[in-house]
């Protein structure tokens, strides 16, 4: 078939539709009674919290591009107001499909093991009542902002994401108009309030908890004293939160950001959360003021914002019915506590696979450094990091030692901009040199440059990685970083820095690969070359585990290689544009997806090069936005016994029977048909892995018996 045969719109999937069947899959997880029950809490969270971001981001885009007149198709051949007929419908039906399984599921079960969920005030006993009325007195209404709407009072700025009640009110005596007041239920104090109170079937292990809007629209008469109550319901909005920044014409990039930030609480309305049942007349009020289209009301049968069971998660005395067969992060055997971490890694280089082996090693890293009086400089990439990050701390630390700390912190990773502009500021005011990202582009990789003096010389020691240098996220996130003083990649490293820090590029690289200047050039070579090789008559295969796909050119090279007889397997967490089963394109294409305990992350590349396989982790996904509007890096692997390391966790994953969900030609998502295959979780197994090699390690230590040398006179 010719290149032109693979263009056409019929052999790729919407990258937005996609995403939507990604958090179903997540939605999965949340219905699958075999996971403990509060785990299904969490994943129902997930996808409340999934769904947000992808409505102030990638719906309001498609809204601004139809607002713009924008009519160009996507490479499924659908224009932006087609995407967004197919998004109101397939979004709609995602939203019902969460309630389903909050109401007939979740709530029965949490009955069933002791925790009641009251679910509307009127249905509180009287001492239940009792309790609820007090704690709103004590703790609820001095937070309170009651807010009316009049001729002298227009209507209030609704904040993004906020959870409010909306009401209409009379005055007392009157026959006057129905007039609107609102109320934000204060993010500040907990959602779910737990009711000390007497059960109503007299268990004294129940619990019992009603949510915080609850009991403010029952107390609400008290906010509007010369006021009678017609109706009350709670309502959210979301708005346009992406961020639109001139950075070619901003003079400071962090000012401009921060000024930015302030406007997305009043972005264009582009998503309306009412109770299912609203009067009327306070729906009108809300759709006309906040400019809202009838397509984009979503009418919830359950309490808005389904994070708070997040929260629920949190509450005590329900840790049986959360997971304990994943293990925590166990240690690295390789770099045992307390050890010199520079000395190991001129031992060989080192692999590490979170979140099963511990974060620690690359925390040490930093802080090993900072310390040492042979270190002269330390240059890092900061993308997202933790609340209270030791990380940062060490980079200070370092500053405060007279050290070179050079930190690129990226201002621009969406809905980390605040927590990185604060980090920003902390780290000059200790004397690093901070770099706020580059004009047009996201700095997006994650590499360590660590520049140590010893007795041969300067030594450049490097970790890259291909997840956040984030303490917290390597818990839940699958993640490898690679640990290395190779003098190649170290002459890389350098100049990795030096091109971020000024406008220096070296003429030619060793190992690394760089986007936007040439990774997705070398992707295109690597898939290229399979492709080649199956047609001498070779072997050729490929096995790529990334977060999605949906670069045009890169899904045109894997049909032709797929066409030519190249065995493709693809493990692709989120979106994927790709088809499988197309005849003549897609026969030789397999894509499944792991969704489990852990956020799926790490990038990891196997081609199998004619019997020469080659190895590279990266932190670019095969999308247009990594590959040529970031700075990313792909790095290869090549001590044999990594690579070995590497192909386990590929192999694992190709293997799962529980948590992979297989793509399939109609373009739907089916679990593994275990029928003679058994059951393998991936995830589970890499713990019970991890913990037997700390063991194996701990017993090794332990055994070795000091025997001290005899002298005889």
């Amino acid at each position: 078939m010719s290149k032109a045969g693979y263009e056409i719109p019929e052999n790729y999937s919407n990258r937005e539709l996609s995403w939507v069947l990604f958090n179903k899959r997540v939605l999965s997880e949340a219905k699958d009674k075999n996971n403990p029950l509060f785990e299904r809490l969490k994943f129902l969270s997930i996808t409340a919290s999934n769904l947000d971001e992808f409505f102030m981001v990638r719906v309001a885009s498609l809204k601004d591009m139809v607002n713009a007149g924008y009519t160009k198709p996507d490479i499924a051949g659908m224009t932006p107001t087609e995407q967004l007929q197919a998004l109101n419908e397939v979004t709609h039906d995602l939203v019902n499909k969460q309630y389903a399984v909050y109401n007939r599921s979740i709530i029965p079960q949490l009955q069933a093991n002791g925790l009641r969920v009251i679910a509307r005030h009127e249905d509180l006993t009287e001492k239940e009542a009792a309790y609820v009325d007090e704690y709103y007195e004590e703790n609820v209404y001095p937070v309170l902002t009651p807010m009316a709407v009049d001729s002298s009072r227009p209507f209030p700025l609704i904040r993004n994401k906020t959870l409010n009640i909306g009401a209409l009110v009379k005055k007392k005596g009157g026959k006057g108009e129905l007039e609107f007041a609102t109320v934000q239920v204060p993010s500040v104090l907990s959602r779910v309030v737990q009711i000390h109170a007497q059960s109503p079937c007299g268990n004294s292990d129940e619990k019992t908890v009603i949510l915080l809007e609850e009991v403010i629209e029952r107390n609400i008469h008290k906010l509007f004293l010369n006021y009678d109550i017609v109706c009350a319901h709670p309502f959210r909005i979301m708005r346009n939160a992406d961020l639109s920044i001139e950075e070619d014409e901003a003079e400071d990039l962090l000012k401009e950001i921060e000024k930015q930030l302030k406007k997305r609480q009043w972005g264009q309305a582009i998503r309306l959360e009412v109770e299912e049942g609203i009067d009327k007349k306070l729906l009108k009020i809300l759709v006309e003021d906040l400019h809202v289209r009838q397509e984009d009301i979503y009418r919830i049968e359950g309490p808005l914002d389904l994070t708070f069971l997040m929260k629920m998660y949190g509450l005590p005395g329900f840790d049986h019915l959360k997971e304990k067969a994943y293990a925590g992060p166990q240690p690295v055997p390789e770099l045992p506590a307390d050890c010199d971490i520079f000395e190991q890694i001129r031992k060989q280089d080192l692999l590490l696979f979170h979140p099963y082996e511990t974060f620690r090693p690359v925390v040490d890293f930093i802080r090993q450094a900072a310390m040492d009086p042979d270190v002269l400089a330390i240059k890092q990439t900061l993308y997202r990091v933790s609340g209270n990050s030791p990380i940062i701390a060490a980079l200070a630390q370092a500053a405060e030692n007279g050290k070179q700390v050079s930190v690129l912190v990226e201002l621009k990773a969406r809905f980390d901009e605040e927590n990185n502009i604060v980090w920003a500021k902390k780290l000059e005011k200790a004397g690093c040199h901070v770099i706020y990202g580059l004009v047009g582009l996201k700095t997006h990789s994650k590499i360590t440059l660590v520049v140590r003096r010893e007795e041969d010389g300067i030594r450049r020691y490097v970790h890259l990685g291909t997840g956040n240098y984030n303490d917290a996220t390597a818990k839940l996130y699958t993640d490898v970083g690679l640990f290395t003083c190779t003098p190649y990649i170290g002459e890389d490293a350098t100049a990795v820095f030096n091109m971020l820090s000024g406008y220096s590029e070296p003429l030619s690289w060793n190992k690394l690969s760089l986007a936007p200047l040439w990774l997705k050039d070398r992707f295109l070579f690597l898939i290229g070359r399979e492709k080649e090789n199956v047609l001498a008559g070779k072997e050729g295969h490929i096995i790529a585990k990334i977060n999605s796909l949906c670069d045009k050119d890169v899904i045109e090279a894997l049909y032709e290689a797929g066409a030519a007889g190249v065995k493709i397997e693809l493990i692709i967490r989120g979106i994927c544009c790709l088809k499988t089963g197309l005849p003549g394109i897609g026969e030789n294409i397999t894509v499944r997806s792991i969704v489990g305990n852990f956020l799926e992350h790490s990038r990891i590349f196997y081609f199998e090069n004619g019997g020469k396989p080659e190895y590279y982790c990266a932190s670019a996904d095969w999308m247009p936005r990594n590959l040529e509007r970031r700075v990313e890096i792909m790095f290869p692997v090549e001590r044999p016994e990594l690579q070995k390391k590497l192909m386990t966790i590929l192999g694992m994953q190709l293997r799962d029977t529980v948590k992979a969900h297989i793509l399939t030609p109609d373009g739907s998502y089916e679990k593994v048909d275990k029928r003679g295959k058994g059951y393998f979780n991936s995830q589970l197994e890499f713990c019970n892995m991890a913990v037997h090699a700390a063991k194996k390690q701990e017993l090794l230590v332990n055994n070795r018996i000091f025997i001290p040398e005899m002298h005889h006179e």
